[in-house]
């Protein structure tokens, strides 16, 4: 059964959904921010395992929103961008894998010096909570964010044109399967889900 977006027209619903998903993203990011570095890895490596086993529904979720942009007349270069394949399912669940290898930043100190009291002062890395993301209808995009937001110790709340509304959700819940593999809370990566809450929330900045 194809999924049914939301639709909210009023601007109350909006401003409620919005402010729940700041609330549960902010909730989620102390989980993330003390996650230690095999339960981000694992997260990252089970979503990479999620996509491949998720490309028929993928691909599916895409043709919807390629139906959609065709028929507001949207150009071809913007429904390349848009479209999914196989191919580059693939190259995002490698995305996850290569990010996974990465060392991980959290903790990390750089400018260590020594004070003539011989106190060391220097500069730790630390998550900075949770991070909105504003990107336009390109799928790929909403595993890349995740995965470098994840890494990082970081929640984060990602809005993407909503033209790829379908397929970003069908990408983070690719996610939430490795972070429910994890151990980690869902909420550590959010998709806003309506075109209308994400037109509000692109022009409320």
């Amino acid at each position: 059964m194809r999924r049914k977006i939301r639709s909210m027209n009023a601007p109350s619903d909006i401003k409620a959904y919005m402010l729940q998903v700041g609330q549960r993203a902010r909730a989620a990011a102390r989980y993330v921010a003390r996650a230690d570095t095999d339960t981000k890895n694992r997260t990252l490596l089970a979503a990479a395992k999620a996509l491949r086993h998720s490309v028929k529904k993928l691909v599916s979720e895409n043709a919807a929103d390629l139906l959609s942009a065709r028929a507001a007349g949207k150009d071809a270069a913007f429904l390349d961008r848009l479209t999914l394949t196989e191919k580059s399912i693939e190259a995002m669940a490698e995305g996850l894998e290569q990010v996974a290898k990465l060392p991980d930043p959290v903790g990390s100190v750089s400018e260590l010096h020594e004070q003539p009291s011989g106190i060391k002062v220097g500069r730790m890395r630390v998550p900075l909570g949770v991070i909105g993301i504003i990107y336009e209808s390109r799928p790929n995009v909403t595993a890349d964010a995740a995965a470098l937001c994840l890494k990082s110790g970081n929640a984060c709340i990602l809005r993407g044109g909503s033209e790829s509304v379908r397929s970003n959700i069908a990408i983070a819940e690719c996610v939430h399967e490795g972070l429910k593999a994890a151990g980690l809370p869902g909420a550590a990566v959010q998709v806003i889900e309506t075109p209308t809450a994400a037109r509000s929330a692109c022009c409320s900045r």
